[in-house]
């Protein structure tokens, strides 16, 4: 039996041909043999990325424009990948699906139900992508452990994200999210660059209102190596009352912290953009790429030590660090 070919998803260069072959009134079929695709691929291509015109009785297709249609596609792609947030942010919804899941139904089976019987619906995907992510992965238990095999790939995905007694950034507060207070940081991971060898990296963390940052260097990502970077930094402060992270492999340790911890829900770095901001000033020194193995304790000192000197216009151009010390935030 020949081995079926992997899809690949349609690029900007080949929807500018599409657009251009279908204005000089060539067949889907025709359109489907120059670009070597199969003629299905291009049907739906056209159906679902079209210029739609509202009319009486439904809606048509006045047109096919590449850069619509490239950026219809991106769209759609970014929104599926997130279809399991429509869960949790309907607890009728979720509480729905624990409890007919603990009955030992498919999500095929609770998303068929739910379209019969309720006012509200989950797809077996959406049902899927929440069971493999960090808010439904102990519910995975219920299902079918021979189904559950099949998902491989994901069961891998879910192994690493898999945080103890995680709290969701939705749980914290406004007063944390409008910066009212200080002592609430944020923390990441800068690593070695892949074609290099080197198996340190820097921890780093930041402080939401006055923009005041910390850096350790780390023998490598395991859990205990961040935990201890972040204790060490913190012995240097007045207080950490919050820590928002995101949900890589070197944060199981949280709890070993002493602070409050949220995470940022999965591929949403943008959650802790302070933090991720910080990083890029220190890539300036310390390149994309880079072995951090190559860099002292010493050197990286200094990077801090100019960041957090230079004046910034958001704080009426005073330092993060006369912030820090006019605020009674660190142990000087």
């Amino acid at each position: 039996m020949p081995k079926q070919k992997k899809y690949k998803q349609l690029k900007q260069s080949e929807r500018d041909r599409i657009e251009i072959l279908k204005n000089k009134g060539h067949s889907q079929k025709d359109i489907a043999t120059v670009l070597q695709r199969d003629p299905g691929t291009i049907s739906r291509e056209i159906k679902r990325n079209s210029k739609k015109k509202r009319q009486k009785g439904g809606s048509i297709n006045v047109g096919y424009e590449a850069k619509r249609a490239n950026n219809k596609a991106r769209k759609r792609r970014r929104q599926a990948k997130f279809q399991g947030k429509k869960i949790i942010k309907n607890p009728k919804i979720e509480k729905y699906i624990i409890e007919k899941l603990k009955k030992d139904w498919t999500p095929e089976v609770i998303s068929g139900r739910m379209k019969n019987e309720e006012k509200f619906y989950a797809s077996k995907t959406a049902i899927y992508d929440w069971l493999y992510s960090v808010w439904g992965n102990r519910y995975c238990k219920y299902l079918n452990s021979k189904r559950y095999k099949v998902k491989k790939r994901r069961k891998v995905k879910t192994k690493r994200v898999m945080i103890p007694n995680r709290v969701g950034i939705e749980k914290r507060s406004k007063k944390i999210d409008e910066r009212r207070s200080y002592g609430h940081w944020e923390g990441d991971s800068i690593v070695s660059g892949k074609n290099t060898k080197g198996k340190s990296s820097l921890t780093v963390i930041y402080e939401r209102k006055s923009r005041y940052i910390d850096a350790k260097k780390t023998r490598s990502l395991k859990p205990k190596d961040f935990t201890r970077a972040v204790n060490k930094m913190k012995r240097r402060l007045r207080k950490m009352e919050s820590l928002t992270l995101d949900n890589g492999i070197e944060n199981r340790d949280h709890e070993k912290i002493g602070t409050t911890t949220y995470f940022c829900d999965p591929y949403s770095s943008w959650q802790k953009g302070g933090v991720e901001n910080s990083n890029k000033l220190i890539r300036r020194y310390i390149p994309k790429g880079a072995n951090i193995d190559g860099y002292s304790d010493k050197y990286i000192q200094k990077i801090i030590n100019i960041i957090n000197n230079k004046p910034r216009k958001i704080l009426n151009y005073k330092t993060p660090r006369e912030i820090m010390i006019e605020n009674n935030q660190l142990k000087i």
